[in-house]
């Protein structure tokens, strides 16, 4: 085993190799750029060198910078995590140049699985199932359209170097090919370099599902069993789970199987995985009709491998640990056992109801559910972050993957509820709510699951509020009576009775609720609050809670709620969920006008990518006008109203802060 290796990664990954590390008597180093000086893996490692700039090209992605920090701190081997050089051949080569092991696969492996293109021909002389489709060298737009009138529509065109979505088209008759052929191949050209596609028979309410792969230098290989993906946005994970609902124990040896061939058929070295799309041609609820297909292989470990771990009570970091040190595999196939059921849901710093918006901003509050890290607990939180950390927008959104395990898939439902109702972040929009509605929604509770479920439940999923205004509203007003009666002391007159040696009083609160102005009326009276919003008016009741949260009875509901204030902001959570609202000082707002229209301003801090428009051009409400890139993400700003462009404020290229003004709309 080593002594000490260098951790090439950031965030709740760096914190996560750090921790096994730690447990197995191994050393850490880590490296930190600019913007993670103080960051929680810098202080979860032994050691820490800086690498350069807040951007990831001018730290995370210098591999000689890493590579000579390892040297100077006497590490042995790299673990490169997951994404930044965690796929890059030229990195593990660099590496074993330097004296260093690669905590990874080899690079030819890496390389052969890079292109996918190439990585399906290679699977297809291993026997391994492939979607029908076209993978060949010829680009010619005439032979492209003839492979895919030959497959048959819906046809899929796919960027041959792509990931993440892009370079992707669905194409629904051959009429339509030429058109989306050339934009795909716009996109690749742009995002990868290359304008490569291959063309590929478009799959019937397809599943996700990945199987985890383990090699050794001894030649051994095994599976440690499936996990279904399907639950996307932007074609990217949401929640995953394992093992696969409604998997049979006869699909799952063949596709286990199929993915022990694919990795022995690039010698494969470490942790993998081996992403297939399963097509459910007779429904959901015909399991033993499904058909899968190679997708890709990813050559590193898994965001969602906590999952595997929690099924398995097996640490994989170790396994790839003790692989990369020479050591064989500690289990062989007969010996794997899987017990129960675990649903890892990834929260991210980022809006739902905007698109999936990044969100940028501190961490004022970050409570998590009472949880045992890396052990085979109930709950598990992993994460890279601490309160009063910031989410920068120089790398992803993710800020934490919380992962339940339980006897069954309905208990572990229950379980992951629970702890994302105990999940308090204030300072930043996350998805927090959105995934409690994707857990209750009927298509992920019935298990009746593929990569369409997001926009086949929109309705439940995106603008709920199971808070609800009224309880919002009395639970401001609690919290700031109850905040009132601690700064007097206790006194007569800040008993929550209301009482008044002069009789009934009433006090107004104007509050701010998704863009709607209300007006709540407080009465104390001599026995009771009585409290009036709208039609709903009721008695006013709440107890203070030794936590730091509040009994709150009002318009026959009662409910354990808890609030953080930040500024004019009134942050609400209780079991049902979390809301906002903004009390208003009417003061302090006294004689302001109307906001200033046509103004477009960045939603986040980032890079101006393109703009669609010039000074001069009509545009329509909805009309794409500039593309930003923020957090790997690029993201389209549309014309909120019909218009004249009256200027435009940046160039492509330049960098913006958050709230920038990035054109002039002279409104119609």
């Amino acid at each position: 085993m080593f002594t000490k290796i260098l951790i090439a990664n950031r965030g709740e990954i760096a914190c996560r190799v750090a921790a096994t590390a730690r447990r197995l008597g191994v050393k850490t180093v880590a490296v930190y750029s600019d913007a993670d000086a103080r960051a929680k893996h810098v202080a979860a490692c032994d050691e820490a060198v800086h690498i350069g700039g807040s951007a990831p090209r001018e730290s995370y992605l210098q591999w000689e910078r890493i590579i000579a920090a390892a040297q100077a701190t006497g590490a042995q081997a790299i673990h490169p995590g997951y994404g930044f050089l965690s796929e890059n051949e030229a990195f593990a080569d660099a590496c074993a140049k330097a004296g260093l092991v690669f905590i990874g696969p080899p690079s030819s492996a890496i390389e052969a699985m890079g292109l996918k293109a190439e990585s399906k021909r290679l699977m297809e002389k291993a026997g391994v199932p492939l979607v029908p489709g076209y993978h060949g060298a010829d680009q010619d737009p005439t032979l492209l359209q003839r492979e895919a009138d030959r497959i048959g529509y819906p046809a899929l065109i796919k960027a041959s170097a792509g990931g993440g979505g892009k370079g992707m088209r669905v194409v629904e008759k051959s009429e339509d090919f030429a058109a989306a052929l050339a934009s795909c191949q716009r996109e690749a050209r742009n995002s990868f370099g290359s304008d490569a596609v291959l063309i590929e028979k478009y799959v019937q309410r397809p599943r996700h599902i990945e199987i985890q792969v383990f090699g050794d230098t001894k030649g051994n290989c095994v599976y440690l069993f499936e996990r279904d993906c399907s639950v996307q946005r932007r074609h990217q994970k949401v929640l995953e789970e394992a093992p696969a609902p409604g998997m049979t124990p006869a699909l799952r040896q063949q596709m286990g199987e199929a993915a022990v061939a694919a990795a022995k058929a690039v010698n494969y070295v470490g942790a993998g995985t081996v992403e297939f799309i399963v097509e459910q041609p007779q429904g959901y609820d015909h399991p033993e009709a499904m058909r899968f297909y190679f997708m890709e292989m990813n050559t590193r470990l898994q965001v969602e491998h906590p999952v595997t771990e929690a099924i398995t009570g097996l640490d994989l970091v170790e396994w790839q640990l003790r692989v990369a040190a020479g050591e064989p595999l500690p289990l062989q196939q007969h010996e794997l056992r899987m017990q129960g059921h675990a649903i890892e849901a990834r929260i991210c710093a980022e809006n739902p109801d905007n698109q999936f918006l990044p969100a940028t901003g501190t961490l004022q509050v970050y409570r998590k559910p009472a949880h045992a890290a890396f052990a085979r607990g109930d709950v598990r939180f992993d994460d890279g972050v601490r309160e009063g950390d910031a989410i920068s927008p120089f790398y992803d959104s993710m800020v934490a993957k919380l992962i339940v395990h339980a006897d069954t898939r309905e208990q572990a439902l229950a379980r992951l509820d629970a702890a994302l109702a105990e999940t308090r972040i204030v300072g930043l929009a996350t998805n927090v709510q959105f995934l409690r509605h994707v857990v209750a929604s009927e298509s992920f509770a019935k298990a009746r699951l593929d990569t369409a479920l997001i926009p086949r439940e929109a309705s439940v999923l995106f603008n709920q509020d199971r808070v609800g205004t009224p309880t919002a509203v009395a639970a401001a007003v609690a919290q700031t009576l109850l905040a009132e009666r601690a700064l007097e002391g206790g006194d007569p007159f800040s008993r929550r009775d209301g009482f008044r040696s002069h009789g009934l009083t009433t006090r107004r609160f104007d509050v701010d609720v998704a863009g709607d102005r209300l007006q709540a009326t407080l009465t104390y009276g001599r026995d009771e609050l009585t409290l009036a919003l709208g039609d709903v008016q009721g008695p006013l009741a709440f107890e203070a809670l030794p936590d730091g949260r509040f009994d709150l009875r009002f318009a026959g509901r009662r409910d354990t709620v808890q609030t953080w204030t930040t500024g004019e902001t009134v942050h609400v959570f209780c079991a049902r969920g979390a809301t906002s609202l903004v009390e208003i000082d009417l003061l302090a707002h006294a004689g302001e006008g109307e906001g200033e229209g046509g103004r477009l301003t960045a939603p986040m801090p980032g890079k101006v990518v393109s703009f669609a428009v010039k000074a001069g051009d009509a545009v329509k409400k909805g009309q794409p006008l500039a593309v930003m890139e923020a957090m790997k993400m690029e993201h389209t700003i549309a014309a909120p109203v019909d218009g004249t462009v009256a200027e435009l404020l940046y160039a492509p290229g330049d960098q913006v802060a958050e709230g920038a003004e990035l054109l002039k709309l002279a409104v119609a």
